[in-house]
C-alpha cells in the first residue's frame, strides 16, 4: 500500500456537509435555524433512504457548508437517521470516481448504493463506518460521504 500523496488521483478539498439526525426534525431546527441562523435553502424527503430533511446552509457561495437536519420517515425502519445524532460527515472530492476506484483498490469499503445522485443534486456515496473481511478499511464508526465537487467549488477550494 503506497503512501505517496502523488499516487492518489484526486483531491479532498474540504466539508461539504454535516448531518445531524434526531426523532424530530423541528426540534433540530429550534437550534439550528432559530437560535444559530441558519437558513433552510431546501427539503429532501426520500423513502428509499428513510429521511424527511432539511437543508440548511452554513456560509456562502462556493464554500457553504451544507448542514442537514434530518429524521426518519418511519423510526422502526433503516437507515435509522435517528439512531446517532451525528449522522455522517460530507467531503468534497474533486474526481469521485477515481477516488472510489483508488480506495477500493486499496481495502476501504463503501456502503451499499454505489454512487448516485445526492440531496442536493451532486453524484455522492458513502464509505462505510466499519470495514469487513473483504474491504478493512472503514470510517471506524463514521459514516463519510464523498461528493463530487463541482467547478466553482474545485476553483474556490482546489
Amino acid at each position: 500500500m503506497s503512501s505517496s500523496h502523488d499516487a492518489r488521483p484526486f483531491r479532498i478539498l474540504g466539508i461539504q456537509q454535516i448531518a445531524i439526525g434526531g426523532p424530530d426534525k423541528q426540534r433540530l431546527k429550534a437550534l439550528w435555524v432559530d437560535v444559530l441562523g441558519l437558513e433552510v435553502r431546501s427539503t429532501f424527503v426520500s423513502e428509499r433512504e428513510n429521511v424527511d430533511e432539511d437543508i440548511c446552509a452554513l456560509g456562502r457561495g462556493p464554500t457553504a457548508v451544507e448542514v442537514d437536519l434530518m429524521q426518519p420517515l418511519d423510526p422502526d425502519k433503516k437507515p435509522a437517521v435517528h439512531t446517532t445524532p451525528l449522522n455522517h460527515v460530507g467531503l468534497w472530492v474533486d474526481d469521485l470516481p477515481k477516488a472510489v476506484a483508488w480506495m477500493t483498490a486499496r481495502g476501504v469499503r463503501f456502503a451499499p448504493g454505489g454512487i448516485r445522485k445526492g440531496a442536493a443534486g451532486h453524484d455522492i456515496c458513502f464509505v462505510h463506518p466499519k470495514g469487513n473481511d473483504e474491504f478493512p478499511l472503514g470510517g471506524e464508526g463514521v459514516l463519510i460521504e464523498l461528493v463530487q465537487a463541482p467547478p466553482d467549488v474545485i476553483a474556490a477550494l482546489g
